[in-house]
């Protein structure tokens, strides 16, 4: 059986722990008790390290098959220097990982005023944390052309789920923007992300591949909150004009809101993987129809509050 080292046991890659640990020996680095806890719980071995620290990395030095990278970069800078840390490790043996796979962001392409975007279309990252993933798949590039690896770069958008949805704008009724004037987002199920980051793990292809992993419809930023406010009778908020919306939020909400792309993921069907929800339409539909999801996600909504 192949061994697999994960750095980064956040939601997405406990949800893929069921299965990948039908197929490979699982390790999974964890800085802290609780994430041993949940490694041990979800079939895998923990090793206890920091990404932050290259000397807590040496143990990992010749001990995986494959990597996944689900850790996000640092908090601050333009580099990612835990991504660069860990693969110095990883390189301080004579077995080198065969395959590695990492999440990074489509705001890599910065703001694309709206246009179609590729995976072969330019970067122009525009914030430090989308500068840190472009730092991120550059070291990871060169490691794979240096080493002979197969690498998979997934750049997912926003991350949703049923106990991660972005209600707190909701409640507190942080104004959007005038459809006229709307900015276009893209999202992906955090169930069909784990999904095909397990199929670019068991890819044997070879070489270095991107795909965007969003799934089949932009949406305005605003579609996507007015339907679920109503999906969960909620108060829709005030829509003003883009000057207006800026002047209110917080700039680091208003980085968000003022990019605006649309993602193909025609890319997508080369991992084999038929979406559960190819659409966040579908998922908000489903959500409107179930009373016990609505009540799940509104208390999950009201912790975070």
């Amino acid at each position: 059986m192949r061994t697999l080292l994960i750095a980064g046991l956040g939601d997405v890659a406990r949800r893929a722990l069921p299965e990948l640990v039908r197929h490979w020996r699982v390790f999974a680095i964890a800085h802290h008790p609780a994430a041993a806890k949940a490694a041990r719980q979800g079939g895998a071995l923990p090793i206890m390290a920091n990404l932050d620290c290259q000397e807590s990395l040496r143990r990992i030095a010749g001990l995986a098959d494959d990597v996944w990278i689900t850790a996000p970069p640092p908090a601050s800078g333009l580099r990612d220097n835990r991504t660069r840390k860990l693969l110095y490790a990883l390189a301080k043996a004579d077995r080198i990982p065969q395959r590695i796979s990492y999440i990074s962001t489509t705001g890599v392409y910065g703001n694309g005023d709206g246009a179609w975007l590729d995976e072969c279309s330019a970067l122009h990252a525009q914030t430090e944390r989308a500068r840190r993933r472009v730092d991120a798949e550059t070291a990871l590039r060169d490691f794979a052309g240096r080493h002979g690896c197969q690498l998979n770069i997934l750049r997912a958008p926003g991350i949703y789920a049923l106990e991660r949805l972005p209600l707190t704008r909701l409640l507190q009724g942080t104004p959007l923007i005038l459809p006229a004037e709307d900015s276009y987002s893209n999202h992906i199920h955090a169930d069909d992300l784990a999904r095909l980051c397990i199929a670019s793990l068991q890819q044997q292809r070879g070489g270095i591949r991107v795909f965007n992993a969003c799934d089949d419809e932009p949406l305005t930023i605003t579609d996507w909150y007015v339907m679920l406010a109503e999906a969960l009778a909620l108060p829709i908020p005030p829509q003003l004009s883009r000057a207006e919306v800026r002047q209110q939020v917080s700039p680091a909400l208003w980085s968000y809101m003022a990019e605006s792309r649309r993602i193909r993921n025609v890319r997508l069907a080369e991992l084999g993987v038929a979406l559960r929800y190819p659409t966040a339409r579908e998922f908000v539909a489903q959500l409107a129809a179930n009373p016990a999801w609505q009540a799940v996600a509104l208390a999950k909504a009201g912790k975070i509050r």
